[in-house]
């Protein structure tokens, strides 16, 4: 099965969260063929989560996987270890209290 590029993948996550009134942002933006990308979700309490997407080594498939969740500033401390290891990465930072971030709807999971 074909690939799609993560500059695709990134631009239809952006657009199906700005669909359910969702701010997001591009805090970094890493490679358009093949780079990573890292979801970060702040609530807007001082609180925040970040969402790496990998492969799981028993079924093939790709899922989300939760990378630091606590407070903020500690959640930006591992992204920015992230960044340090892998340039190419992408860093989309979702602002939803309610905690949304979509990825794990359909089209969006893998």
């Amino acid at each position: 099965m074909a690939r799609l590029t993560t500059r695709f993948w990134v631009d239809a996550y952006l657009a199906r969260l700005s669909f359910a009134n969702i701010p997001a942002y591009v805090v970094a933006h890493g490679d358009d063929t093949a780079g990573a990308v890292l979801v970060k979700l702040a609530t807007l309490d001082g609180r925040a989560q970040a969402f790496t997407r990998g492969f799981d080594l028993m079924s093939g498939e790709r899922k989300w996987t939760e990378l630091a969740s606590g407070a903020e500033p500690e959640v930006d401390a591992s992204i920015a270890k992230q960044r340090g290891f892998d340039p190419d990465l992408w860093v989309i930072e979702v602002e939803d209290r309610d905690g949304r971030h979509l990825l794990d709807e359909d089209g969006l999971r893998d």
